[in-house]
């Protein structure tokens, strides 16, 4: 049945052919594992129950000829929307995850949760439905849902009791709120992410445990001066406070180091989310100008356009620099910085907006080798997960993208796709091609 979700007619017994229980050998690759540096090497992969395993493959398995080709493991969208299903809209919920599997994400750890994500998630894992697998938010916490301290308590241990796997921030809460929130979290042990709630302050929500802080919330925030802070009209992300911002290799040298610190202290990584900064700053009729636009549907496209503008070419390159400066900072002092781009979200279209994430890292200041490591083994090894996924060796997940082009020489080549492994569901280029040319031409 799930197949009937993402791809036409004509290549469903294809795809139904390709059972995850059967051995798959895959040979003449050059695989860059992630786990000893920026090197290829000529390994064969040998795929077994969805994971990497030693030894030979058995008698009859299949074999994947992969000569000329770049292999690299699977890439984790670590700020994603997986759609609620409200009327209308379950096939769009299924357009997502084949967009996500199709561009190599593989993991995707869901940032608005639905109690329907808990048994999705459930259903990924069991390969009912194709798509990443995932790690799921509950419903967020935020000024108009979290209101009173006791109640958001109570909520707290509900979420944790639910199984969900964290709680979300968004904007508003009081402090006691906030407060209540993360003495609650803290005691059941659930750990929160997400935004910085303005009222208490980034020191101080790393300090009550917050253990990521997504879009780089309240980073620009504490390179001013405090008067700066009081009536100002607060634009996207500390935008507004750019210009009392000095050269963060200068005068604010020790705003930045206290930063770094007090991110290292709490052990909190950051999601930068910096291509969701690159759309609002652009130019609109550039964005609609992207391939992926084929992708969006109609009322998407609209809400998107109404989001973008405001930004003159200079406040734009000052702030995303700005930006760009404080990841790079950021990654060289050890913080841990996790790849995720907010998708779907204004123009990110799924999956094809991670590799404009890897691009905006690169851009920052990264090494190809270490962006792909930012959403691979950097966020595994985050989670304390690093013997489940984010790498290519046995034992692993076999989640892994097939490259026709090396992505270490240029970045841009992880669009160069040719075929992606889902926990070892092997989803070829045709495959791929016949269920985006379905999405197409619904969205058209």
């Amino acid at each position: 049945m799930w197949i009937r979700r993402f791809f036409v007619i004509a290549v469903v017994a294809c795809v139904a052919a390709v059972s995850i229980a059967a051995d798959l050998a895959v040979e003449n690759a050059l695989v860059l594992t992630m786990r000893d540096g920026p090197e290829y090497r000529r390994m064969p992969l040998l795929v077994r129950d969805g994971k990497f395993v030693e030894g030979n493959p058995a008698a009859g398995a299949r074999r994947l000829d992969l000569s000329g080709r770049y292999v690299i493991p699977g890439l984790a969208e670590m700020h994603a929307h997986v759609p609620t299903p409200r009327s209308g809209n379950a096939q769009y919920r299924d357009d997502v995850l084949f967009l996500w599997a199709a561009n190599g994400v593989t993991r995707a750890r869901g940032m608005l949760g639905h109690p329907s994500h808990l048994a999705l998630r459930e259903a990924l894992a069991r390969h009912e439905v194709l798509g990443p697998a995932l790690f799921t938010s509950g419903p967020s916490f935020s000024g108009g849902s979290a209101r009173d301290a006791e109640r958001t308590a109570a909520r707290v241990r509900e979420q944790h009791a639910a199984g969900y796997d964290f709680l979300k921030i968004h904007p508003g809460m009081s402090a006691p709120t906030f407060h209540a929130l993360a003495e609650a979290a803290n005691a059941v042990g659930i750990r929160f992410a997400g935004h910085v709630t303005e009222s208490v302050g980034l020191f101080a929500c790393l300090r009550a445990g917050q253990h990521t802080i997504d879009h780089m919330d309240g980073f620009i925030e504490t390179l001013v001066p405090a008067e700066r802070l009081a009536n100002r009209r607060p634009s996207w992300f500390g935008a507004d406070l750019v210009p009392y911002v000095q050269d963060v290799q200068d005068a604010e040298e020790d705003r930045v180091a206290a930063l770094l610190a007090a991110l290292k202290t709490a052990g909190a990584a950051v999601v930068p989310t910096e291509t969701l900064l690159e759309n609002v700053t652009g130019k609109l009729a550039d964005l609609q100008a992207r391939p992926e636009y084929a992708y969006l549907p109609a009322n998407l496209r609209t809400g998107y356009a109404r989001s973008v503008g405001g930004f003159d070419a200079n406040a734009a390159a000052a702030f995303l620099g700005l930006r760009k400066r404080l990841i790079a900072a950021a990654y060289r002092a050890g913080v841990p910085v996790l790849l995720g781009s907010d998708s779907p979200q204004i123009f990110n279209v799924p999956g094809f907006s991670i590799h404009r994430e890897l691009a905006a890292m690169v851009a920052a200041g990264l090494t190809p080798f270490e962006a792909i490591g930012t959403g691979s083994v950097d966020p595994a090894r985050f989670y304390g997960q690093e013997a489940i996924w984010g790498a290519i060796a046995p034992g692993l997940d076999a989640d892994f993208i097939v490259l026709a082009a090396d992505p270490l020489a240029d970045i841009a080549n992880t669009r160069r796709i040719e075929g992606v492994m889902v926990r070892g569901r092997y989803l070829n280029r045709a495959e791929l091609d016949a269920g985006l040319a379905d999405i197409r031409t619904r969205y058209q």
